[in-house]
């Protein structure tokens, strides 16, 4: 029998990356609540941010967490050129054509990615992975509470940005009603591109802030875009908060499952409730709201 203790460190666990899964699929229903674009090239993203973050390690020995203040602005520069030049094309095509689209991105990405760099895992060796803080029987480690902590600011930041800035508040307009926002003279493309640029930066900070903990490789935001679909559509596409409480709630999920089964079947226990939600609500744990805010 699995002693409590070790139960509620799964669940720490567990919340601590569910608020990094959470941020990745805040940028992926970001761009859904906008511009109703499923973007597949997320995770090739979160695997800039990464790399980004690892070669900014290797060759300025910049922090991981210092790193995000340039990961950031870097992915929404690539996330609004993205925009700009491909997806903007294809916004009034079939969804089959976005779709793949996107995926066609997310392979030129990884290809390049692969032959630039390798196959090659890296890895950051740094002191502070292996620093953990002891409350009572719970072990913390440092570069999972940082992760945490960061997810929640950024989280934080965007929701003030959505729903108390006038740019904010203009991104929500055009999530909402489109046509109503052209007839009030809002250049609705421009902010397509703040939207998109604001997605991909979400998922890079995340591919940043995981980097300590994460192997980098080409291929490594596949299984994290995987994860932020089943959370988008648990949490209501375009739900913004039911994206992130649905990442926690996956990330627990995930870290229980780890206890009971071995190896790869602990995602079991994710995609059984995921399965479950969708029988039970098929709009999702929050609603279908397709809003941002």
């Amino acid at each position: 029998m699995i002693d409590s203790s070790v139960v509620m460190q799964a669940i720490v666990n567990g919340l601590l990356i569910g608020s990094v899964y959470g941020l990745v699929a805040i940028g992926l229903t970001m761009i859904f609540g906008v511009m109703e674009i499923v973007n597949f090239a997320q995770g090739a993203l979160m695997m800039l941010g990464m790399y980004i973050t690892y070669w900014l390690f290797h060759y300025l020995l910049l922090s991981p967490y210092l790193s995000v203040f340039v990961v950031g602005p870097a992915l929404f520069f690539v996330g609004a050129l993205l925009q700009r030049f491909l997806i903007d094309r294809i916004l009034k095509a079939p969804v089959s054509a976005q779709l793949l689209l996107t995926l066609g991105v997310m392979i030129v990405m990884e290809s390049g990615a692969l032959m630039a760099w390798g196959t090659d895992y890296y890895s950051l060796n740094i002191e502070s992975r292996n620093i953990s803080y002891h409350i009572k029987e719970i072990m913390i480690n440092f570069s999972l509470l940082m992760a945490f902590i960061c997810a929640i600011c950024i989280t934080a930041v965007l929701y003030y940005f959505l729903r108390f800035t006038e740019l904010g508040m203009i991104v929500r307009a055009c999530s909402d009603n489109k046509r109503g926002a052209l007839i009030s003279g809002i250049d609705v493309k421009r902010f397509y591109y703040i939207a998109f640029g604001i997605g991909a930066a979400c998922t890079g900070i995340a591919g940043a802030v995981i980097t300590p903990f994460t192997y980098v490789y080409p291929t490594v935001g596949l299984s994290y875009l995987i994860i932020a679909f089943i959370i988008v559509v648990l949490g209501g596409m375009g739900n913004f908060f039911g994206a992130f409480w649905a990442g926690l709630i996956i990330g627990v999920a995930e870290s229980i499952g780890s206890l009971f089964m071995p190896g790869s079947l602990k995602e079991v226990l994710s995609y059984g409730i995921f399965l479950i939600v969708l029988f039970v609500k098929p709009t999702g744990l929050f609603g279908s709201l397709r809003r941002v805010d």
